[in-house]
């Protein structure tokens, strides 16, 4: 029987991926699902380096998953997230090859609820519109020149800092009565309402400003409450809204009878600049003794006409220079008293502008810097003589334990090469030893050792 010869099988060829293949190919796979993904979820570990790429982890009660957001990508964003805020994102998927970890590249982001508020915003708008709140026949005038201005604003923001600081600068005559309340918060409304409620009441301010500096659509959300927005059209006192920066917009600005872009921009319009107020009170006594001037010249020549045109002029003469007299006095009264007046209120801008100049200001602070630097040196020699004096007491204690001070009641210590000698035992026949006193040294050899008995 003949055996067939069996051929040996070739083996399989077989190609291994590498790890850095795989992971292309994975990337691949997840970037080509295409289309973006919405997503909502808690941020975490925010991390924003000097590159300005962002990097933090979207979570929620049972999953997380790392993120990215290019510069390019989170430069239009008009806020800044931060860990333990709740987010929408949109994002794609793909894949970091280096550590093999999937991650979201996000494209867009916004605080939960953002959209929500936006919708609300927009509904209450229309309500309100068709109500009548915008129209601008129910808007009542705004002061040109109010003397006193009641400010309805938290009394520690920068809103409040920056209306005052323009105010001042502009006209510092101008009386500003501050109402405090919240403005931001879920009662924030109500306390504005308070408020707007107590100065109606009060009645003391030509004009009220209801304002606050910038933040996002959930911190001014209280300006966009439809109660708050009654308020303020029912308010007798006119009313002037600046909420957050030029670009944002709220409910409580389109009620109120004017709105102002910025709280500086509010400050600016509710008060006139001095300087151009001493102008055109210059402008209007140049008029005015102009305008004399010419109806004296004018009646002046009246009169003579009369007088050449009657026999006996000299009662109706001495009636037209009566006349005159008195309107030229009336004129001068008045003159001198709008002068006056003018002066009085410009020495009083003086006075308030000097109380702030940078040179007593700095005089103030010089008088108590050198108040504070003899403070300062009493204090100095204070602390020195108790250092002083603590040393003292611890140089006698060091002194008490010295050896020299043992050597001085009569004891000696003995050396040998610079090793004490406290034991029989470590010194033997023919040794050299130096022994200390306190006055010198003595050299010895041994020539007997002995040992003392411990009962001895």
């Amino acid at each position: 029987m003949i055996k067939p010869v069996l051929q040996p099988r070739k083996p399989t060829e077989r190609r291994y991926l590498s790890i850095s293949e795989l992971n292309r190919k994975v990337k691949g796979l997840l970037e080509a699902q295409g289309g973006s993904l919405l997503i909502t979820g808690e941020i975490s570990n925010f991390v924003a380096p000097a590159s300005g790429h962002w990097y933090f982890t979207l979570k929620d009660q049972n999953a997380q998953v790392k993120c990215t957001m290019w510069r390019g990508r989170n430069q239009v964003l008009k806020f800044r997230p931060d860990n333990g805020m709740l987010v929408n994102a949109r994002a794609k998927m793909t894949l970091y090859e280096a550590r093999g970890d999937y991650q979201l590249n996000i494209d867009f982001l916004e605080p939960a609820g953002q959209g929500d508020l936006q919708a609300q915003f927009e509904q209450l708008k229309q309500k309100l519109d068709a109500a009548g709140l915008f129209a601008p026949e129910r808007k009542k005038p705004i002061p040109r020149q109010p003397s006193k201005v009641g400010i309805i604003t938290s009394p520690t923001g920068a809103a409040i800092r920056d209306v005052i600081t323009v105010m001042q600068r502009r006209f510092p005559l101008t009386e500003i009565i501050i109402y405090p309340c919240q403005v931001q918060g879920k009662q924030a409304h109500t306390s504005i309402i308070q408020a707007l409620e107590l100065a109606n009441q009060r009645a003391e301010v030509d004009v009220l400003l209801l304002t606050r500096g910038g933040g996002s659509l959930e911190d001014m959300w209280c300006f966009n409450h439809e109660q708050l927005a009654y308020a303020i059209s029912q308010s007798r006192l006119p009313t002037v809204a600046a909420v957050g920066h030029e670009i944002d917009f709220s409910i409580a600005e389109f009620v109120a009878d004017m709105r102002a872009p910025t709280p500086s921009a509010a400050a600016e319009i509710l008060t006139q600049d001095q300087l151009q107020l001493r102008q055109t009170i210059d402008n209007l006594d140049f008029t005015l003794h102009r305008a004399v001037n010419n109806y004296l010249q004018q009646n002046s020549h009246r009169l003579e006409v009369c007088r050449l045109k009657l026999t006996d002029p000299e009662p109706l003469l001495k009636q037209f220079e009566e006349q005159m007299s008195e309107l030229w006095q009336r004129a001068q009264s008045v003159v001198k008293e709008t002068i006056n007046d003018q002066r009085a209120r410009l020495h009083d801008s003086q006075l308030k502008l000097l109380r702030y100049h940078p040179e007593n200001q700095v005089a103030r602070a010089e008088q108590r810097g050198a108040a504070l630097f003899k403070r300062l040196q009493f204090a100095a020699q204070t602390q020195l003589k108790q250092f002083n004096s603590t040393l003292a007491a611890r140089a006698d204690r060091l002194n008490t334990v010295s050896p020299l001070a043992t050597l001085a009641r009569g004891y000696s210590i003995t050396l040998q090469e610079d090793a004490l000698i406290t034991s029989h035992s470590q010194v033997k026949l023919g040794d050299r030893l130096t022994t200390r006193v306190v006055d010198g040294q003595i050299e010895s050899q041994v020539t007997a050792v002995n040992k003392f008995d411990s009962t001895d």
